[in-house]
């Protein structure tokens, strides 16, 4: 038999299952509480949503994975790097691994989408411009648009534009895909296809997706698992069906749409009565 000890240690260093972790992660503007406590794991290969109301940090949470901000307490660790930790030329390199699709997309509006997708390839390395321009052809196909690369971004829908938006974002094939309200604008049928566009592009890249969203029916159908935040905390989380079925009041209200729950409809104020004789 193998001594306990000896079988500890074999344990101990074998790699996480987790491409992302946070623990006991803390964060305040000014003095304003914005996150507290908040722990998560982001699985390799998978597609994770961190749902809530605006305000509640789910931005915050990308700008702390990305480096951009550092957490009172706590820390993010990303392919087994402190995130918190790097120095300048190491967090550099981890964010070249790292894909991020802004709200809106966010393209230069003075390049065509050809030099948009081809932006981080002569940035961040050495390759030929012949290999730039195939690879950048093969990223706006794997979106459907290669025949838009001579267009400008203004000559775009904006679905077209979120899609060429995507293109650049794998234009490195990250390990990491951080997708900020990647649905907001955009009508139905461009929904379904970025949707199902994250979907497809996670499972071929080997990727591990992040989306910050607020569309809670077109996020289930896509990802494998789901985060719901209030007030800076995590106060629900688990697959799509258990999501869909909890019966805690804010997922079920904010899963449903409900006009009134633990998110209440009127604002707190005084006596409505004693306000209207007042006015009188």
């Amino acid at each position: 038999m193998r001594p306990s000890g000896l079988l500890f240690i074999w344990v101990s260093i074998l790699p996480s299952s987790n491409l992302v972790e946070i623990r006991d992660l803390n964060f305040t503007y000014d003095k304003r509480p914005v996150l507290q406590g908040i722990n998560m794991n982001f699985p390799k290969g998978k597609l994770v949503a961190i749902m809530g109301l605006s305000g509640c940090g789910k931005t915050t949470l990308l700008r702390l994975i990305g480096g951009a901000l550092k957490p009172i307490k706590g820390c993010v660790t990303v392919g087994g790097q402190v995130i918190n930790e790097l120095d300048q030329d190491g967090l550099y390199a981890m964010r070249r691994r790292m894909g991020m699709l802004f709200q809106f997309g966010a393209l230069f509006t003075d390049m065509s989408v050809y030099d948009n997708v081809a932006f981080q390839m002569r940035e961040h390395t050495d390759l030929p411009e012949e290999l730039i321009h195939d690879l950048v052809l093969m990223k706006l196909h794997a979106v459907g648009l290669r025949g838009t690369h001579n267009l400008m971004p203004s000559e775009l829908s904006g679905g077209m534009a979120r899609r060429v938006a995507l293109a650049r974002t794998i234009a490195l094939d990250p390990m990491l895909i951080m997708y900020d309200e990647p649905f907001a604008g955009l009508d139905p049928i461009s929904l379904t296809v970025v949707g199902d566009l994250i979907r497809r592009l996670n499972d071929a890249l080997g990727a591990t997706s992040i989306v910050v969203t607020h569309d809670v029916q077109e996020s289930l159908k896509i990802v494998d698992y789901v985060y719901f935040m209030a007030n800076g905390v995590i106060v629900a989380e688990g697959a799509p069906d258990e999501i869909r079925a909890s019966e805690k009041d804010f997922v079920r209200q904010f899963v449903h749409g409900e006009m009134d729950g633990p998110v209440p409809f009127h604002y707190p104020g005084g006596d409505y009565r004693q306000d209207l004789r007042l006015r009188a």
